[in-house]
């Protein structure tokens, strides 16, 4: 379990012209984004599927809270197509800080007759339906997610208070300015506010506060032996999501995912990162976003994201 530091902000500049150094800058907006949803809203609640992002979120609401405990339970939308070593480290870290875990399950909703199962396997598009049915059933009125600006064209103009209407749904018409850093998280009866203290950073910044404040995570995000197959310019793993085909050939490689969701969706990419300095080097030499580099269901149309945002995805 990662410990918390207490320690003071490291500062850089003349004497007497104290300036937060950029990581410290983006954890201090994290952690007052985190206080105010915390002091506006009845019932928030955090969105944690054991990836490096909510990972992070994770972190930043503890720091925010400390000494007290986290005072919002956390929520996965399980695709039920998820990697073992992934949900290993969220039920490890659910114990270990005591939170309450919300599941909501996909294969709840297919089983239910809620959502249908879909041709490929892939389940990425179904997690909106039981996404809303537990904000629904929960009455959660702020949800914070790990979506960050850098990642994907339709997140670089979302708010960091994103109102959502009574259905889920995101209309970029009614979002609120954001001026001095004041959020207005008022919102009707039946409607939430989605929240998002990551919006800043960019993926190399997530990567240097996990090395700086020595966060634990999965091993699949550094590199390992893995069965692969080619798909789509990607690199996926066999499973019971129903890959590969017959005309796909199975091999063994050194791998790391970049970033985590649906097995039947996400790519590896080749690699031999061992540790956080590693992958720092590795992501400070690429070009393309995590998301654009290893994430299928991004590619289905140029307005994928925006589309499923509209719909009440994050």
């Amino acid at each position: 379990m990662t410990t918390i530091s207490t320690d003071t902000p490291t500062v850089v500049g003349a004497p007497g012209t104290p300036r937060l150094t950029q990581l410290d800058a983006l954890e201090s907006e994290g952690i007052h984004v985190m206080r105010e949803v915390a002091g506006e809203f009845e019932r928030p609640v955090l969105l944690f599927s054991g990836g490096k992002d909510s990972i992070v979120m994770l972190h930043l609401a503890r720091k925010a809270f400390w000494p007290a405990p986290v005072p919002f339970p956390v929520m996965h939308v399980d695709t039920g197509h998820n990697f073992p070593e992934v949900i290993e480290y969220r039920d490890r870290t659910v114990a270990e800080l005591g939170l309450r875990l919300v599941v909501a399950s996909v294969q709840d909703a297919i089983d239910d007759g809620r959502v249908v199962e879909r041709p490929g396997g892939s389940r990425n598009p179904l997690q909106t339906v039981p996404l809303l049915d537990a904000i629904t059933a929960h009455r959660f009125d702020a949800v914070f997610g790990g979506g960050r600006r850098d990642e994907e064209k339709a997140r670089a103009k979302e708010r960091m208070f994103s109102l959502r209407d009574e259905f889920g749904q995101w209309d970029p018409r009614r979002q609120r300015p954001e001026l001095w850093d004041l959020y207005n998280g008022r919102h009707k009866q039946g409607e939430h506010v989605r929240v998002f203290p990551l919006s800043n950073w960019t993926e190399l910044d997530v990567w240097r506060y996990i090395e700086r404040e020595g966060i634990d995570l999965p091993d699949i995000y550094f590199t390992h032996e893995r069965d692969v197959f080619a798909r789509d310019g990607m690199w996926l793993t066999a499973g019971s999501w129903g890959g590969p085909r017959p005309d796909e050939h199975v091999e063994r490689r050194h791998v790391r995912y970049r970033t985590v969701g649906d097995m039947s969706c996400t790519g590896a990419v080749d690699s031999t990162a061992a540790d956080v300095a590693d992958v720092i080097a590795e992501v400070a030499a690429s070009r393309l976003t995590e998301r654009g580099a290893t994430r299928a269901d991004d590619r289905a149309s140029e307005a994928a994201m925006e589309d499923r945002k509209r719909e009440g995805y994050f």
